[in-house]
């Protein structure tokens, strides 16, 4: 029985069916509507369940069957929206106004399926509400793009995901996204924030559907999955006949718009990329989660961090550093790497000159660490070293597949300065800054060049004879869109540290010497450089098991999962005595002490790094129920 209010409703739907429902907000949910022969209901059945961000399903017909009361009572979806569209075999052939009477149609309506699609106007209100601008809304358009992304086809139903774009201002991305996240079936969260060129949209001001709506100077371009996914689906499938709304004229519900309570697994959503735009996502809670890591590596049980010599009374000054500069990079760059395709590891320090081989023992562990679980992250990693330490790198990779800490071998290349292009040409494809190689660098306990060129240990000596110019790499990189530089680093002179080089130059002993020149994107301090490695591979299994990202990663579609990955990550978390008992046995020292032990940094694996290693297992395998993809 409807409702005054209901009642009042259905009597505003002759005005309704004149112009586009996007406008429109009435409080309740609106949908879209396909019609398909009984035959492909159930491919497309599951077609929406594997692609539930475009095709959020709200209720399936029963053949023939004209209405649903709880969706919409007393109507009949032949006559109840403004402008219908035909399809023989795959051919948008007509846009008729009513289904009734249609040629054909009666009699073989009784073998027809509908299908309600939820749609992303059906939050339009609760952003206003929120103060957020609804420029489709204030413009009167609405624009729809195919993009490059494929969904994951089931049976004949196969096609690119369709995208709404809405522009929000810059400020107010987290509170779209939240409130959005809160209505899963009007296409929930937003899939992509940032540069469209990323789905493969070339040009916003030409949609494939509908007008393009103008973005004011501080918005950014957010995108939702469109349910007119469903009309590509169509064209493709090619039935006999088929049916869908008009885009634009929606199926008006009785089903209040009423948003699910607020949850620790709500988004926030946070800038990581200028070039190309890209913002990530993840919940609440993993962002909770992963800031309590960071929290963890700043520690520095060994007063050895940056001023690790210097006299106790400058402790405070030294924590000052470190409290100012941890800006939660950790999160930061855990969400660059999660989007990645391609990365390459840099590390190696030949602190101990005196030596052979001269390199300490903090670095190649976080930097395995790293490496081990990209590659469970089906990631192509590449370690790039020093020529004068390239047979003990291949040594030590090698020793790391043999104990299973790692599960394929790793390529190893070098980095020779042929030329003021060898850079270019390393990073880039025929030096193409369109064909970059990768897309991140990282650089782990690796010697930085300081401002007068050469490279120093902490305390003073110049190493430059040891080092290959890998620098250079990081400085090319601010010229090739599409990549992005981390550095991992406990005493501001290794390379990326260049980001935090003022403090360092006033905070540390010899800093205005010894301080990186060359910055990173990203810049992560630790007590001990290893445990930025390790606290970067628990922050990418965080994001792994967090809904909200992999939502966002897989842009709204639900990919199938290889059976014991999730097993293959946790077996890919740090365990640090592998590593270090292979670099002892290679002749590796420890960097403050140059002991050939099982310590980093002059401290021993037990207790300080295999209690601080499970600390960090601690937060991340039991950070609670996260609901796995």
């Amino acid at each position: 029985m409807l409702t005054a209010a209901g009642v009042a409703r259905r009597r505003s739907i002759a005005f309704l069916r004149s112009i586009t429902t996007s406008a429109i907000d009435l409080g309740y949910q609106q949908a879209k509507v396909v019609v398909l022969p009984s035959f492909l209901a159930n491919d497309f059945q599951a077609f929406c369940s594997r692609n539930p961000a475009a095709l959020p399903l709200l209720y399936r017909s029963q053949p023939g069957e004209t209405s649903w009361l709880p969706l919409a009572g007393n109507v009949d979806i032949r006559t109840y929206i403004s402008q219908y569209c035909v399809f023989e075999n795959g051919r948008l052939r007509n846009t008729v106004p009513s289904l009734k009477g249609f040629k054909g149609l009666g009699a073989c309506w009784p073998d027809m399926v509908c299908f309600y699609l939820g749609s992303s106007f059906g939050f339009e209100g609760q952003l206003r509400e929120a103060g957020v601008p609804v420029r489709n809304v204030e413009q009167g358009k609405n624009g729809m793009y195919k993009t490059a992304v494929p969904c994951v086809p089931v049976g004949v139903f196969h096609c690119p995901l369709v995208v709404t774009m809405r522009p929000v201002p810059a400020g107010m991305v987290t509170t779209a996204a939240k409130i959005s996240h809160l209505n899963p079936q009007a296409h929930g969260a937003p899939i992509h924030i940032g540069d469209p060129a990323l789905l493969g949209i070339r040009d916003l001001s030409k949609p494939d559907y509908g007008y393009p709506v103008e973005c004011h100077a501080d918005d950014v371009p957010v995108f939702w999955a469109c349910g007119v996914t469903a009309i590509e689906a169509i064209c493709n499938s090619k039935p006999p006949l088929a049916f869908s709304h008009s885009p634009g004229s929606m199926f008006l519900t009785d089903i209040p718009d009423s948003p699910l309570p607020t949850s620790q697994l709500s988004p926030l959503c946070f800038l990581v990329s200028q070039d190309p735009l890209l913002y990530s996502m993840a919940s609440q809670r993993a962002v909770g989660n992963i800031r309590q890591l960071e929290k963890v590596i700043g520690e520095d049980p060994g007063t050895r961090c940056i001023c690790w010599f210097y006299p106790q009374v400058i402790a405070a000054s030294r924590l000052f550093l470190w409290v100012r500069v941890r800006v939660r990079t950790l999160l930061r760059s855990c969400l660059a790497l999660s989007h990645s395709t391609s990365v390459a590891i840099t590390t190696g320090f030949p602190t101990h000159y005196m030596h052979s081989p001269p390199d300490e023992t903090d670095g190649p562990p976080g930097a395995l660490a790293m490496a081990t679980m990209l590659l469970a992250l089906s990631k192509q990693v590449t370690m790039v070293t020093d020529r004068r330490a390239l047979q003990m790198n291949q040594d030590l990779v090698e020793e790391a597949v043999r104990t299973g800490v790692l599960k394929t071998t790793i390529p190893l290349v070098t980095f020779e300065d042929n030329g003021p292009d060898s850079a270019l040409h390393f990073l880039c494809h025929e030096g193409d800054l369109r064909k970059p190689r990768f897309d991140h660098l990282v650089a782990i306990e690796r010697t930085g060049r300081a401002a007068d060129g050469n490279y120093y240990n902490m305390r003073g000596a110049n190493i430059k004879h040891l080092v290959d110019p890998i620098d250079d790499l990081f400085i090319a990189a601010t010229d090739i869109p599409g990549i992005t530089t981390i550095g991992i680093g406990d005493g501001g002179n290794e390379l990326g540290m260049g980001k935090i080089k003022e403090k360092v130059k006033t905070l540390m002993p010899n800093g205005s010497l010894v301080a990186c020149d060359v910055a990173a994107d990203y810049a992560i301090t630790a007590g001990v450089s290893n445990w930025g490695g390790y606290a970067v591979a628990c922050g990418l299994y965080l994001l792994f098991t967090c809904p909200s990202h992999q939502r966002y990663l897989r842009r709204g579609t639900e990919q199938a999962t290889s059976p014991g990955l999730l097993d293959d990550l946790v077996a890919c978390l740090p365990s640090e005595e592998a590593v270090l008992s292979s670099l002892v046995r290679l002749g590796v020292r420890s960097g403050k002490t140059g002991n050939l032990a099982m310590e980093v940094d002059g401290l021993t694996f037990h207790p300080t790094h295999s209690d601080l290693i499970s600390r960090l297992l601690g937060l991340t395998l039991d950070s609670g129920p996260t609901g796995l993809p």
